[in-house]
């Protein structure tokens, strides 16, 4: 039996439960779930491997968390918007005319949040995917592409361009770099333990390492193309979208990319490179569920947690082909058979996620180094926000 480390509360001993099969030292695999309810921490476990030499997975390690970054870049986005420093219904350009090129000067911070800004085809944009460790030439690339369609007309999931996009935003409206504006702005004030966009040198000892962290280039063979072809007409005419979008969304690998490589987890790439302790992220979103205050400290107005979590659209995304109930710079919260109507949050490819429920006063986070998956990761993030969510109502029943 794989053993955890840290506490829990007897009333949430599911979670460490759910937990306890992704924890496999034996194959360099590690995890850790934090649990905030109520403004209590009531869960704080880790276990396993960080990498394949079998190096321990400790209290403050750090892990690649995928798209589960946006989560915390939209909240950074949100302080701004708190302060008055920008309204939602902005026009981006507004704050950063660069980016009003190429028939954009009409799209809104909203629209960018809501993932409506047709931007999303990083295959269109770069031809190397070693492009995107150059911080200044991404957010030049975004400021000068043509949206895929109309903004505000359609969802599509910007998988890999939203963190130029919206962090792009944050340094126009801040004046200040994306990791200051991180590090300032929630790491100090809520004591944050490991959370960075771009490690630095100082930290690097402490990250998990990827056990699947190549991203390869897909030479697809042309029988695969023509069933992937047939499919997608078939798909697109049942529900309205087209099956390329997923993959132009998703796959700028021309050649190996190495997201273990130092270069690439030093590099700031805000849709996708984030590195954290769960306990980081259940400490972000336990703000969000308790109105934007957490241990005497308010980031938020109670307003302002209410019109971010806010349902934009239940329509049909282009490019993930669900509704994903965007709300701004958020998804509904997947759970595997429990109800979570208030719940929101994100999740990112490999199974890493954090969300809260404001209903229930509950946050969890999940990071891990070893899962594959969908862009939205597994079933495994859903299962422990299952044992979660179960696990508060009992102690409220």
């Amino acid at each position: 039996m794989s053993v955890l480390n840290g506490t829990v509360h007897p009333d949430f001993a599911d979670v460490a439960t759910a937990l306890r099969p992704l924890v496999r030292p034996a194959d360099g695999a590690g995890a850790a779930v934090c649990v905030y309810h109520r403004g209590q921490c009531v869960v704080d476990i880790w276990g396993g491997a960080r990498n394949r030499e079998g190096d321990s997975w400790n209290a403050d390690t750090t892990s690649p968390s995928f798209s589960t970054t946006k989560g915390v870049l939209s909240t950074l986005l949100h302080l701004q918007a708190d302060r008055g420093l920008l309204r939602y219904d902005d026009p981006v350009a507004l704050h950063w005319p660069a980016f009003g090129a190429a028939g954009k000067s009409a799209i809104t911070v909203r629209q960018a949040l809501c993932h409506q800004a047709g931007l999303y085809r990083i295959r269109d944009l770069i031809t190397d995917p070693q492009e995107m460790l150059d911080w200044t030439h991404m957010l030049k690339v975004i400021a000068g592409a043509a949206p895929a369609h109309q903004p505000g007309t359609a969802h599509g999931y910007h998988a890999i361009t939203y963190g130029w996009l919206i962090g792009g935003l944050l340094e126009a409206v801040t004046g200040k770099p994306l990791q200051q504006v991180l590090h300032e702005e929630l790491v100090q004030p809520l004591a944050l333990d490991g959370a960075f966009i771009g490690m630095p040198d100082e930290a690097l000892s402490r990250r998990a390492h990827l056990t699947r962290g190549l991203s390869r280039p897909r030479r697809p063979s042309p029988r695969w193309k023509s069933r992937a072809r047939a499919f997608g007409g078939r798909l697109a005419r049942a529900v309205g979208v087209d099956f390329d979008e997923f993959d132009a969304a998703l796959n700028p690998f021309t050649r190996e990319f190495d997201w273990n490589a130092t270069a690439t987890v030093q590099a700031p790439i805000p849709a996708a490179n984030g590195q954290f302790t769960a306990r980081s992220l259940a400490r972000i979103y336990a703000m969000l569920a308790s109105g934007g205050e957490l241990d005497g400290v308010r980031l938020l107005s109670a307003a302002t947690v209410d019109a971010l979590a806010a349902v934009q659209s239940r329509a049909r995304d282009r490019v993930l082909l669900l509704p994903m109930h965007w709300r701004l710079g958020y998804h509904r919260a997947f759970v595997l058979g429990a109800q979570s109507k208030t719940a929101f949050g994100h999740y990112g490819y490999g199974g890493s996620g954090a969300f809260c429920d404001p209903a229930r006063g509950l946050a969890v986070a999940f990071t891990l180094n070893s899962g594959a998956g969908t862009p939205m990761g597994n079933t495994s993030m859903p299962r422990i926000a299952r044992a979660a969510l179960r696990s508060a109502d009992a102690r409220c029943a």
